[in-house]
């Protein structure tokens, strides 16, 4: 969709230059999942720093009235993602030093992170699990990480395009953390881009085949609003309809249910609420239309 948007808005008719921008686009994301997974690494650092300077310390802080003020750094999770050698080969190999050189974001995070309830609640709560020791990384991510202003910021300047990306890779860092234990392999961090070469196949073919056909999907939205005139409908929200209209009739093993479910999820996420009410009716409206004149046409078990 980013790729679509952005040929749309530099009135640039190049294929071959979209085509490479998709790729580009789906490396960067990757970038930024590991850059956020790093994040915790020099969390956990910082951490560590602050508890092994504590015994120098001449002011008494809360930190040192923990019953184990070394609970956090040896939290199991964080040790794993911290002591993840292929972690530290995909950040070497990509160069990806920026929180050592850009440090003070992390103390930003680090000083949020302590002064929170969830973090004294941990501190303090006498539990001793793993169970206990992932709750406490999933909830200081959704609470404090993810949401930090600064943070947003930072990637916002580092890479433009990682505005729309950052929703997505939380919430997939998030599902992934669920999902370990103390026995996950350090691969497990650092998932394939791509599940196999046919995920490519079908990034590229679905972004071809939307803008090659642009004036088909045109006519197409065109018969399904008549109370909209084009111009009034949000570029977002025609790019949309577009990419979902070619999914349904250029993807035969691709569930009718996934994609309208799909690009249902795509509106809210990047939409107003009444634009993807809009979108659900235009698609739920096309969808009946093409299974009745049999233009939908779904091959594999369970698929109509």
């Amino acid at each position: 969709m980013q790729c679509i948007y952005a040929l749309v808005q530099s009135k640039d008719d190049s294929l071959e230059k979209q085509e490479k921008f998709l790729k580009v686009s789906i490396e960067n994301m990757y970038v930024l999942y590991l850059l956020i997974l790093s994040l915790l690494v020099e969390l956990h650092r910082l951490a560590e720093k602050y508890v092994t300077h504590a015994p120098k310390k001449y002011v008494s802080t809360e930190e040192d009235h923990y019953p184990n003020p070394e609970k956090f750094i040896k939290n199991r999770l964080l040790l794993q993602i911290s002591n993840n050698r292929l972690l530290q080969e995909a950040l070497s190999k990509r160069k990806l030093n920026n929180w050592y050189l850009n440090e003070e974001y992390v103390k930003i995070l680090y000083k949020e992170i302590v002064a929170s309830d969830i973090y004294k609640n941990y501190m303090t709560n006498g539990h001793d699990s793993y169970e206990d020791d992932r709750e406490v990384v999933l909830q200081l991510f959704k609470s404090i990480i993810a949401p930090n202003e600064k943070i947003y910021e930072y990637f916002e300047d580092d890479k433009l395009t990682w505005v729309d990306d950052i929703p997505i890779v939380n919430t997939y860092l998030v599902k992934r953390l669920k999902k370990t234990n103390e026995s996950t392999s350090e691969g497990f961090f650092l998932p394939e881009l791509l599940k196999d070469e046919q995920d490519m196949v079908y990034a590229n073919e679905l972004l071809v085949k939307t803008l090659l056909n642009d004036a088909k999907w045109e006519n197409e939205i065109e018969g399904k609003t008549p109370n909209w005139d084009n111009d009034r409908i949000a570029e977002i929200d025609s790019i949309i309809l577009k990419m979902a209209i070619c999914e349904l009739l250029n993807f035969p093993t691709i569930p009718e249910k996934v994609t309208l479910n799909e690009y249902l999820e795509i509106a809210k996420e990047y939409s107003t609420p009444k634009s993807s009410i809009f979108i659900n009716g235009v698609l739920d409206k096309l969808a009946k239309e093409y299974k009745a004149d049999g233009r939908l046409q779904k091959i594999g078990r369970g698929l109509r």
